[in-house]
């Protein structure tokens, strides 16, 4: 089941996302989250007329996807970033693609054009995956993040919707 994130969901989800945060560089950010923080971006996202989604089974929550404005200033009103996140257990049953199709048709409905992920040059999984969803490549920052004393590349990928 796919559906908006509630106060409950907050230790549920930096169960899976705080492990990922120490461990990869699925994320650049070696900030863990925290039930404070989560609950402020969730405010701080539904103000701005977007969502918070997570994905559930069998009472569990298995992942999330949200969204907020790409970047700054109101020319970029109708282009939006996206995060998504699964819990180990959730990868390769559907959920992801549940959850996107869902926060898709949010951001439609909230006048979004344009939906872009930002993927670690090493999450190959999640190249693939947006790949398989319609995201197309739209390009390539060598070495502007670092993490674990390494420098990463960013590939950018986008859907019109």
């Amino acid at each position: 089941m796919i559906r908006p994130a509630e106060p409950r969901d907050l230790a549920p989800i930096m169960a899976f996302w705080n492990p990922m945060i120490r461990a990869t560089t699925v994320t650049f950010s070696s900030e863990e989250k925290t039930e404070a923080g989560l609950a402020e971006m969730i405010a701080s996202r539904r103000a701005a007329g977007a969502e918070f989604l997570v994905a559930e089974a069998g009472g569990q929550v298995l992942g999330l996807a949200t969204y907020a404005q790409f970047r700054g200033g109101n020319g970029y009103a109708h282009a939006m970033e996206h995060t998504i996140i699964l819990a180990p257990a959730a990868q390769g049953r559907g959920l992801g693609r549940a959850l996107m199709l869902a926060l898709e048709g949010h951001a439609r409905a909230a006048g979004c054009h344009v939906l872009v992920a930002g993927v670690s040059g090493e999450n190959t999984a999640g190249i693939g995956f947006h790949a398989a969803i319609g995201f197309v490549e739209t390009g390539r920052m060598p070495q502007v993040g670092r993490k674990f004393g390494r420098w990463l590349d960013l590939v950018l990928m986008q859907k019109t919707l």
